[in-house]
């Protein structure tokens, strides 16, 4: 039998001066800083978090069970936990095909999706380094340093898929060096995967994985700056039922987090023509008047509901949207206001209304006309697309907020787009009267 794997050193709550665990964490959520035996062939469940001693937090929510006799048929996330993010400490947040963040300015609406964001840029292989250009504004606020001088975060998420929900929690030291200093991936009580930091002085972490059979567990060095369930494709065979389990378990994360698109429109960048291109959106939807000719000609019935969707989004009438290309030169999208009346160049439009058609276009498209790195080897069928939007009513009036929110239930009520979005409270009322939608409040 392996000797049971250490207890990962600066994990521990108080050596790295992260928030208190999170209490909303069941009983088969490991600490970090527990240790766990990793002899036989499966892993037992780990110790609980400890208790915050100040309490059950306002918007902690009981872990996601899951459904008996089904499992959701695309990977999503349907869980986010902020154990010591930012504003945020203990909290979780259960998400549903539309869910939305309100709450008054500092609450920690941008920084929840910033969360969710960092974990959908690792997941697809990014690095600590590129997710993460200012730690230390994700340190939890009031975090004293210890000893050493060591702060820190730790963020996760649940994914429901096929395989049944998965968890996902990662600990990450910000000062003095940006690392991750453990992760932890692991279903139904068991642990799947497990990262600690062992020695300060190296560029890595060690890691310990379930294989079964004879072996019972995997140990192998993985870097401190990447997400190591992303990397065990790489690593695992396959070739046992335990080594299956790890691999099916860690994909579905995976395909569930690299599902995601960023987007925050920004008028200033779409009024001018654009070169043409390939035709897929970028998360500032500058590029719009390129995505709007590649959707006329490839895309029809979408386009068309774009149309349709603008005549309530826009001022003025509108009989369709169009495109301009030069010979060899920029595309201009233009709105068509019907027989004897001029297009309207999107210039001239309001800050408001480009950031609707941008946001109308994005959820009622896919991953083929956005920016993003889906799996490529699962068929967009099996994915879901997750849109966040931090912002999503900015500069947008009652009107254009309701059309959006209704395009929004229309495709996210067929499964294969998922919204999560920072709302003001006006936006949020009206939300509130609509079956589907998950509004979160974060009042202080």
């Amino acid at each position: 039998m392996d000797a049971p794997l250490d207890a990962p050193a600066g994990l521990a709550p108080a050596a790295v001066a992260l928030a208190d665990a999170d209490p909303a964490d069941s009983a088969d959520s490991a600490d970090f800083g527990g240790s766990a035996d990793f002899g036989g062939s499966a892993l037992p469940p780990a110790p609980a978090f400890p208790a915050d001693s100040g309490g059950e937090p306002a918007h902690a929510v009981p872990a996601v069970p899951a459904q008996a006799g089904r499992a959701q048929p695309r990977p999503v996330v349907t869980e986010l936990r902020l154990s010591a993010f930012g504003p945020h400490r203990g909290a979780a947040f259960r998400l549903g095909p539309v869910t939305l963040f309100t709450g008054p300015s500092g609450s920690g609406k941008s920084q929840a999706l910033a969360a969710y964001e960092a974990l959908a840029a690792l997941a697809s292989g990014a690095t600590l380094e590129e997710v993460f250009p200012d730690p230390g504004a994700r340190i939890p606020d009031l975090a004293v340093p210890d000893a050493e001088r060591r702060r820190g975060f730790r963020i996760g998420c649940t994914v429901d898929g096929p395989v049944g929900p998965v968890r996902l929690d990662l600990a990450v030291q910000a000062e003095p060096t940006l690392r991750i200093v453990g992760e932890r991936l692991s279903q139904d009580g068991r642990i799947l995967l497990a990262t600690a930091l062992r020695d300060p002085g190296r560029r890595c972490v060690q890691a310990a994985w379930l294989t079964g059979g004879a072996v019972g567990v995997t140990r192998a060095p993985l870097p401190d700056d990447r997400l190591g369930t992303a990397l065990l494709p790489l690593r695992v065979a396959g070739a046992t039922a335990g080594q299956r389990q790890v691999l099916a378990s860690a994909e579905q994360v995976v395909v569930a987090l690299r599902s995601v698109f960023p987007c925050d429109p920004r008028p200033a960048r779409m009024r001018a023509p654009v070169p043409p291109g390939e035709g897929r959106l970028l998360g500032d939807c500058a590029n719009l008047a390129d995505v709007l000719r590649r959707t006329r000609h490839e895309c029809g019935t979408r386009h068309a509901l774009l149309a349709e969707a603008a005549r309530t989004g826009c001022a003025g009438p509108v009989a369709g949207l169009d495109v301009r290309v030069l010979a060899g030169g920029p595309v201009t999208a233009v709105l068509d206001r019907g027989p004897a009346r001029p297009a309207t160049e999107l210039a001239r439009l309001g800050a408001g209304e480009l950031r609707f058609l941008a946001l109308a276009l994005v959820l009622l498209t896919g991953p083929g006309v956005l920016a993003m790195d889906p799996a490529a080897e699962l068929l967009s069928a099996r994915q879901a697309l997750t849109v966040l939007a931090d912002g999503f009513d900015r500069g947008l009036d009652r009107a254009q907020s309701a059309e959006l929110l209704r395009l929004a239930l229309l495709s996210c009520g067929r499964g294969h787009v998922r919204l999560a979005a920072a709302v003001g409270e006006g936006t949020a009322a009206a939300a509130r009267r609509l079956p589907g939608v998950t509004v979160v409040d974060l009042n202080p």
